[in-house]
């Protein structure tokens, strides 16, 4: 049984989905850590969606790793557009909090962008992260071209074996391609454990460490 709340758990239908609005949230375009762009076309440059729990930890998990140009937090996966963050925590829009990850493929390695995803959440729990519950904080890798799509299965296929051995069940991440929209999240939730360093963060992972040099790239 799902208990009180339990519905938030349950992904909304479509045509049930809250209608949104056509203008997109404004936030600034300098990143609170280095003050590079987090919008924009990011002209040679690859980019990835990760939702791993609640996206103000998720975030922080990938803006210092070497080779990751900038970071955003967002709403993705769902069906309603333009959501504000009340909105997405209702239930009610069907997208989970994600991060956008733009990076230099040749300064890191998809795989090492995969290896910091996986061991950084439990992918095992469905429509919740800890304790935090609901659809809005599902796991899900959300890529943007085939290759990534590849690795992202051969690595969680991996990393499904090494969770067996150590007593979890079975990974629920979604893996899509192509990525959906990316809905730019309010701006006091850009960065947020930068501005607020001493801000909530509910991630943990299950101390299962991912393979890599799984012969897949991006």
């Amino acid at each position: 049984m799902l208990g009180i709340g339990g519905y938030k758990q349950r992904m909304v239908d479509a045509s049930r989905a809250l209608r949104g609005r056509d203008t997109p949230m404004r936030v600034g375009n300098a990143h609170h850590v280095h003050g590079r762009p987090i919008a924009g076309d990011f002209a040679g440059l690859k980019r990835v969606q990760f939702a791993l729990g609640c996206f103000w930890g998720a975030e922080r998990k990938f803006w210092s790793l070497p080779g990751v140009e900038t970071t955003a937090v967002g709403y993705a996966g769902g069906f309603t557009p333009n959501p504000t963050y009340e909105e997405v925590c209702s239930g009610e829009t069907g997208h989970t909090e994600a991060v956008l990850v733009v990076y230099d493929e040749a300064k890191i390695a998809f795989e090492q962008l995969l290896k910091t995803f996986w061991e950084s959440h439990d992918p095992t729990q469905g429509m919740r992260q800890g304790n935090d519950a609901g659809t809005q904080y599902r796991s899900a890798i959300y890529c943007y071209d085939q290759a990534q799509y590849d690795a992202a299965i051969a690595s969680r296929n991996m990393y499904q074996q090494q969770l067996r051995a150590a007593g979890y069940g079975d990974i629920t991440t979604e893996i899509v391609y192509p990525a959906p929209e990316f809905y730019y999240a309010e701006d006091y939730h850009q960065q947020y454990l930068s501005k607020n360093p001493g801000g909530y963060c509910g991630l943990g992972g299950t101390n299962v460490s991912c393979p890599i040099g799984l012969g897949a790239t991006a």
